[in-house]
């Protein structure tokens, strides 16, 4: 039986896929308001996803009096990352490559359990898409009147309605574009600069594509972005298994459908709980119909569900006829109702006499979807984390370079000592100034002087470094003969910050002599 249901489905995909061309021009999609659980899941992720990004600029952060206060902020101009407590810097980018590589895990193991997830509540187009049918719906009314006003000539009443959603539409994508830009600068002081028309041409360029962008893929290509420009639906084919949950039309349980069950009941006729009202369709923003199967196009968003849990309350069916579930747990029930094909679906071994579904059909555990492959995701995502955060922890915020110099190597003096030349980078990666010392260790009777004077400063000496700056110092280390053991004579360079148990750097150098020194 199990291969017969194999070779349905097969028959039906590809049936399906003769049906749809490559590409089609798009007909314009009315999704009709619909309430429940799902619906207002969406709604309150809408309202926190648009209220980080929005208002996330102008969040204030004290980090001192010589750092910004903004709390995220990518300063290109300096060259750092801040986000709240965490300063990035170039040369600490692999922490921005962990980051990616755990939102990438994330995604497999969201599409792993329970499909497109992401694309259904978190993705950007799906969001402004959302946001931008608020607006639609304000102006124009729910599916039946925007249909109707499509139709209707064009009059004063058509032109203000469409006029007043455009308008409101170019606001949110300007507000979109504009509130990108502020992560790349001080918000207060952009938005000013901004108005005025003092900010930089890159500012108002960025805003305009982003804007153009958005009021483009949210306006009006919108399911077209989700199926003809997204790589996603066909990467996600790779990732979902038989124990991956997605949004399904149990047909086991809804065929045959009919609009006259009663009619058909009374006549003896077999009969599923579909009523074939089309609610699913209608509040699909995608413009498809699930009871046709697994789509490319379907975002699991699951509003189908809503609409049909909200018939079947009305007929006073149990809920769940589409509902999130497994093809395992499908192929199962698909099995247990008897049926090989569409047209063997027995409803008598679906119900009951008293008209309730039978005990014994499979439903979803999150068991069954917390198999080890998305165990393994979990164990990948935490460990990476968990590095990260190991490594923020304990990693040093000064970094110190000593170059030598390779021309001359070295210099003879006239009271017959060598001379070397070194340039020492400190680098304070904190965001208050420090004071650091350096010194010789490890090289009897040398002494150094800084490039530029006369006279000798020991073998050791202090320099104050600004925050977040680079301070780049001249020394030339001199040593007598007789301290030199051979022609390269390792010694250390050390750099401590001056404070108790303040950070410190050791550099393991090299003194040049000429040779035959030592011998």
């Amino acid at each position: 039986m199990s291969e017969k249901l194999e070779q349905f489905d097969v028959e039906a995909v590809n049936k399906r896929e003769k049906q749809q061309p490559l590409y089609s021009a798009r007909k314009r999609i009315h999704p009709k308001r619909v309430i429940g659980s799902f619906r207002s899941f969406k709604w309150l992720l809408m309202g926190i996803t648009l209220g980080i990004y929005y208002l996330t600029p102008w969040i204030r952060w004290d980090r001192g009096e010589f750092a910004p206060d903004q709390a995220v902020l990518v300063d290109l101009a300096n060259r750092r990352f801040y986000f709240f407590f965490i300063e990035i810097w170039p040369q600490e980018f692999y922490y921005v490559a962990g980051m990616l590589v755990m939102a990438g895990i994330a995604l497999f193991l969201v599409t792993s359990t329970v499909g497109r997830a992401w694309c259904g509540y978190s993705c950007p187009q799906t969001i402004w898409v959302d946001l931008f049918l608020v607006v639609e719906r304000y102006f124009e009314g729910d599916r039946n009147a925007r249909i109707k006003l499509d139709a209707a000539p064009w009059n004063l009443s058509k032109i203000s309605k469409r006029s007043a959603k455009h308008i409101v539409w170019l606001i949110i994508s300007i507000a979109t574009g504009g509130a990108w830009i502020f992560y790349f600068a001080d918000a207060p002081q952009l938005a000013r600069d901004f108005v005025m028309g003092d900010a930089a041409f890159v500012a108002y360029a960025t805003v305009g594509v982003l804007a153009a962008t958005t009021y483009t893929f949210g306006g009006w290509m919108r399911e077209q972005v989700c199926t003809y420009m997204c790589p996603w639906p066909r990467i996600q084919a790779a990732m979902l298994d038989e124990n991956s949950l997605t949004v399904t039309y149990n047909d086991w349980r809804g065929e045959p459908r009919s609009r006259h069950a009663k009619k058909m009941k009374k006549a003896g006729e077999p009969v599923g709980d579909c009523v074939d009202c089309n609610a699913c369709v209608a509040v699909c923003p995608m413009g498809i119909d699930i009871r046709d199967g697994q789509q490319l196009e379907c975002i699991t968003c699951a509003l189908c569900i809503d609409a049909c849990d909200s018939v079947m309350n009305k007929i006073g069916f149990e809920k769940g006829l589409i509902s999130y579930a497994t093809l395992s747990s499908y192929n199962q029930n698909m099995m247990l109702a008897g049926a090989t094909s569409e047209s063997e679906i027995l409803p008598e071994k679906v119900r009951d006499k008293n008209g309730k579904l039978k005990s014994y059909f499979v439903t979803n555990s999150w068991r069954t979807v917390l198999r080890p492959r998305t165990w393994i995701y979990v164990g990948l995502y935490s460990a990476i984390g968990l590095a990260m955060l190991v490594m923020l922890a304990v990693r040093d915020r000064m970094d110190v370079i000593v170059l030598h110099d390779r021309n001359p190597i070295f210099v003879v003096l006239s009271d017959n000592s060598i001379r070397n030349g070194y340039e020492v980078k400190i680098l304070n990666m904190k965001t208050v100034p420090r004071s650091f010392k350096l010194e010789i260790e490890g090289l009897e009777g040398a002494s150094m002087k800084l490039a530029g004077s006369n006279h000798s400063i020991g073998q050791s000496t202090v320099f104050d470094v600004k925050s977040n700056q680079l301070l780049a110092v001249k020394i030339y280390i001199r040593a007598p003969r007789s301290s030199l053991m051979s022609e390269n004579t390792a010694f250390k360079i050390s750099v401590s910050e001056t404070i108790e148990n303040g950070e410190r750097s050791v550099y393991n150098a090299n003194f040049v002599a000429p040779k035959g020194v030592g011998q």
